[in-house]
Parts: structure tokens; C-alpha cells; sequence
């Protein structure tokens, strides 16, 4: 039976990426489209500034969506992600600007407290079967008021660049003269690389997957299901971590409570890109995809004159068109 499942997630995983092929060149194109109407509309949405600018606000959200990929995957959700990324990297600001701690030292903290968190997560849905949104609702809480703590409430600005321990923000952009280089956007498409094949080739990938097409027929296989929840749970967790230096590096201080919303924009952009709100189908290309419809309607409304709050609305509006899509997908699949 154990074979059978090991077995029957691959052929399946097969299926998925054919049918996620054509949906993530649909978001691909979406991007295209409003890519190419903000040039047009906007003189100053075509400069290579604004170009970074989208980038930059990438680099954490993409992070952060990468990670919760798996925890959606599986049925579940991890609304941790946004609070926690803050509360990560005051703690590693903390450490690094008032302990006088190393900075690659801070990073790592940033890293290891966001894998604490994941397997708390994890072990709050998988052992003590709490309902994820409860669990990770109750982490969220959790990393919001340890963040505030650990900075007293007032910001921390992590090292400058051109300052000792200014290095790590050359990590995502590199200066050479004039000419700013998005160096963080390589280190996307490598994660992003990375995180496809652990899903699609691992074991523990096959197994997320079919945690979220069926619990039941998994756990009967004789799957250790708890363990399974645990990775992906633990996964988002580290990624919220490396989000936290990505945020770290590109802004000059981090404040508390800053962080509500971010999770709301990863989950929509793994959503838009093709997860199921079910569980059982998703890919990370198909999550950086959509992460870039986000990131493109918040940088490219201003140019054309909408305010902040016209700004959420077309983006919920994107997000509500990409969930009745995913029941569309569901109802004809008779899930």
C-alpha cells in the first residue's frame, strides 16, 4: 500500500505539471500585459528605477511565498509568515546592532527563529490536529508582540552600506558606479529552482501533494503524516526567515508591527499563481509568477493616479477572479 502511494503521487505530479503549464503562461502573459499597458500609460513606470523598485518589493514577498507554497499545498495555510518576517529580523537587528553580534550571525538567527516558529506550526497541526488557520493565527500573534519586545517598540536599523557590516545588502543589489544590479532576482530564480525540484522529485514533496489531494489515503499507506506536516510547516518557516534578511537588507530600518499584510500577499500570490485553496495542486513557478501580478498592480497603480485604497481593491479583485477559478477547477474535478 506504502508503494502505492510513493507511486501514485508521481503519475499524478505529472498530470499537475502539464495542467500548471498552461496556466502559469496564462499568468505569464497577465504579467506581460500589465507590464506593457503601465510603459505605456506612464512615461516614468518604463525607468530603470521603477524597474528595481518592483524588484526590491519582490525579493521578501516572493520569499515568504515560496515558503507557504507547501504549507497550502497540503490543505493548510501558515498566516505566520508576515509578523514573523518582522519579528526575525528585529531579533537578528537586535543582536547585530545592540550586541554587537556579527552580521552573518544575525542572519543566520533570522533563519533558525523562523524554523522555531514553522515547527511550532507544524506541530500544532500535525500532533495536536489544531485547525492551521488557528495554529498559525495564534504564531502570528505570538512573533507580532516578541517583536515588539525585543525592540522596545521602536525600530532597529540593521548596517548601512558603506558601513562595517554593510556588506550583506549587496546580497540583492550590487552598486558598480551608477548602475544598480538586481543581484537578488538570480538568487530568486536559483531558490525557486530549488524548491521545484524538492516538491516534484523528493519524497517529501510527493508526500506534501498528496496530504493534499487526500489525508486519509495517505495516512492509511502507512505515511508518517505528522512528519510531513512538520516539513512543510518548517519550510515556510525558514523561507519567512530568509524573507526577513531580503527585508533587512533593503530597507534601512525595520519597525514592529509592520509586517500585517505580507502573508495576505504571499498566500494571494501563490493562490494567483495556480495553488489550490484545497490542497494538492500548486507549483513554485507558478508561485513566483503570480507573486509578480502583485508586485506589478502595487508599484505600477501609483503611476496612473489611484490611491492606496483603490490599490487593495483591484488586488482583491485579481485575487477573488483566481480563487472562483480554482473552484471552477475543483467543481469539474468533483473535489
Amino acid at each position: 500500500m506504502s508503494r502505492q502511494i510513493q507511486n501514485t503521487p508521481v503519475s499524478s505530479n505529472k498530470s499537475i505539471i502539464r495542467r500548471l503549464g498552461g496556466q502559469n503562461l496564462v499568468v505569464f502573459l497577465i504579467v506581460a500585459a500589465l507590464f506593457a499597458f503601465f510603459c505605456i500609460v506612464s512615461p516614468n513606470f518604463r525607468r530603470y528605477s521603477t524597474i528595481l523598485s518592483i524588484l526590491d518589493y519582490s525579493y521578501y514577498i516572493t520569499l515568504i511565498a515560496i515558503g507557504v507554497t507547501f504549507p497550502l499545498i497540503t490543505g493548510g495555510v501558515d498566516l505566520s509568515i508576515g509578523t514573523g518576517l518582522i519579528c526575525y529580523s528585529l531579533i537578528g537587528g537586535y543582536l547585530v546592532v545592540y550586541q554587537g553580534w556579527p552580521v552573518w550571525a544575525g542572519m543566520i538567527v533570522c533563519v533558525l527563529c523562523g524554523a522555531l516558529i514553522g515547527l511550532l506550526n507544524g506541530f500544532l497541526v500535525g500532533t495536536m490536529n489544531l485547525p492551521p488557520f488557528l495554529a498559525t493565527l495564534c504564531t502570528m500573534m505570538m512573533t507580532r508582540g516578541l517583536g515588539s519586545i525585543c525592540s522596545t517598540g521602536l525600530g532597529i536599523p540593521w548596517p548601512t552600506a558603506g558601513t562595517e557590516g554593510g556588506w550583506f545588502r549587496t546580497i540583492f543589489k550590487l552598486n558598480i558606479g551608477d548602475l544598480k544590479l538586481p543581484l537578488g532576482f538570480l538568487w530568486i530564480l536559483l531558490l525557486v529552482a530549488l524548491m521545484s525540484f524538492i516538491l516534484n522529485h523528493t519524497k517529501i514533496g510527493r508526500y506534501i501533494i498528496a496530504i493534499g489531494s487526500n489525508k486519509e489515503a495517505t495516512r492509511l499507506s502507512g505515511i508518517n503524516t505528522k512528519y510531513v506536516y512538520i516539513s512543510a510547516y518548517v519550510i515556510s518557516g525558514i523561507f519567512a526567515g530568509l524573507a526577513a534578511i531580503a527585508y533587512s537588507a533593503i530597507f534601512a530600518s525595520v519597525y514592529p508591527g509592520t509586517g500585517a499584510g505580507f502573508e495576505l500577499e504571499g498566500i494571494g500570490g501563490a493562490i494567483i499563481g495556480g495553488v489550490s485553496m484545497t490542497g494538492g495542486v500548486g507549483s513554485v513557478t507558478g508561485t513566483l509568477i503570480g507573486v509578480f501580478v502583485i508586485c506589478i498592480l502595487k508599484t505600477g497603480l501609483p503611476f496612473i493616479g489611484l490611491q492606496a485604497n483603490w490599490q487593495q481593491i483591484i488586488t482583491g479583485i485579481v485575487l477573488i477572479a483566481a480563487v472562483l477559478i480554482d473552484l471552477s477547477r475543483n467543481v469539474k474535478k468533483g473535489k
